[in-house]
């Protein structure tokens, strides 16, 4: 069943029209990228499933489908409990059941996914054309007041560790507070925590100070597994170029994710997407850009069902002050052109037109993130 988390990830569309009339669809661009078959591509933020999903969670024939024509080599999943406060024993419950889950996902359909917990994984799920499977928390919550939870996360399979969500929690501030303050002292045991266990930290969501002082604090290089250039569309949920550099210096990795926060108005398009992956190209450099769709890899479906489900989702995303507000409700969180499982390959051909070098493309697509994950779990 797909829950407001896997909705969010998973798609968004325009607002339901009179008489429940389908809005007019946005043309898709699929596009062939010679180099793609040989890439390591990696989704640093990305689901499974269409809408609206199977009630225990598992996938259909088409959803695998979907995942292996992809071409995608990894993607890291969200397990841990996001939204604005998941402190209670429910956090530690639900992400336990998220590991179980997707292990027997990955035992029900062997020919689709595999497991990573090492660089040479990520290698062999590219040479074997399967999906694999990266554990990834998008708050740390279920760590509760104690780090050496991160140890039994760790043997579970965790790889990645995003330290806030939008909201403050025990280790540090999300984008969302207007306080600002940075991280705790919790915060900085837990950073220590994870460079030790060899977990790769994850500074998406986070505050300004928490992630300059997360940057500092961390002995391993850090990601940005899904956000975007402040510099291009000043919204707290992305990330400002001074940020941004810090990052790149200390060896990590920002991936450009697909939401509308790539604009302040507006419906985000592949055009938005493209200049925001070239604006952090020129500030951190091509080793350090990579993507983290923060969708599912399938393509929407949008049916009257979906549209009336989404317009509510998005005017609780404005609520919420997730969106700003003043946003229409009638926008998709994934780039319309782009609505089609091969976006990346798609997306290589775009970069190659503009000019991008082959080599430079494939590090944006999975390599950059590839080398940060080897070095970090070896």
């Amino acid at each position: 069943m797909i829950n407001r988390r896997q909705f969010l990830v998973g798609s968004g569309a325009a607002a339901l029209v009179a008489g429940g009339v389908a809005p007019p669809a946005w043309g898709q661009e699929k596009k062939a990228w010679a180099p793609y078959s040989g890439t390591l591509a990696i989704d640093a933020c990305g689901g499974f499933g269409r809408f609206p999903g199977n009630p225990d969670g598992s996938l259909n024939a088409l959803e695998l489908a979907d995942a292996r024509e992809s071409g995608l080599s990894a993607v890291v999943l969200t397990l841990a409990p996001t939204g604005r406060f998941r402190f209670r024993d429910s956090a530690l419950e639900t992400t336990m059941k998220e590991f179980a889950h997707w292990e027997a996902q990955i035992a029900a359909h062997p020919d689709s996914f595999t497991a990573v917990r090492t660089g040479a994984d990520l290698e062999r799920a590219q040479r074997e054309r399967k999906v694999g499977l990266v554990y990834g928390f998008q708050e740390s919550s279920p760590i509760g007041e104690d780090p050496d939870r991160i140890g039994i996360f760790k043997r579970l399979g965790l790889r990645v560790l995003q330290l806030t969500h939008n909201r403050r929690n025990l280790v540090g501030d999300g984008c969302m507070e207007p306080g600002n303050a940075g991280l705790s002292e919790l915060g900085l045991q837990v950073i220590e925590r994870l460079n030790a266990e060899k977990v790769l930290v994850d500074l998406a969501h986070g505050g300004q100070r928490t992630v300059r002082e997360a940057i500092a604090a961390s002995k391993a290089p850090v990601v940005i597994s899904h956000s975007g250039c402040r510099a291009l569309s000043n919204l707290p949920r992305l990330t400002a170029d001074a940020e941004l550099k810090a990052m790149a210096n200390r060896g990590g990795v920002v991936g450009i994710l697909f939401w509308p926060y790539l604009r302040e108005q507006g419906q985000p398009m592949v055009a938005d997407l493209i200049r925001h992956i070239e604006h952090a190209i020129k500030v951190c450099g091509e080793d350090h850009v990579g993507i983290g769709s923060d969708n599912t890899l399938s393509p929407v479906d949008r049916t009257p069902e979906f549209e009336k489900g989404n317009l509510e989702f998005m005017k609780g995303l404005v609520a919420d002050g997730v969106l700003t507000k003043g946003r229409s409700p009638e926008l998709v969180t994934f780039i319309p052109e782009l609505n089609h499982a091969r976006r990346f390959e798609t997306l290589g051909a775009l970069l190659s037109a503009r000019g991008h070098s082959d080599a430079r493309i494939a590090k944006i697509l999975g390599g950059n993130f590839a080398r940060v994950m080897r070095e970090v779990w070896g």
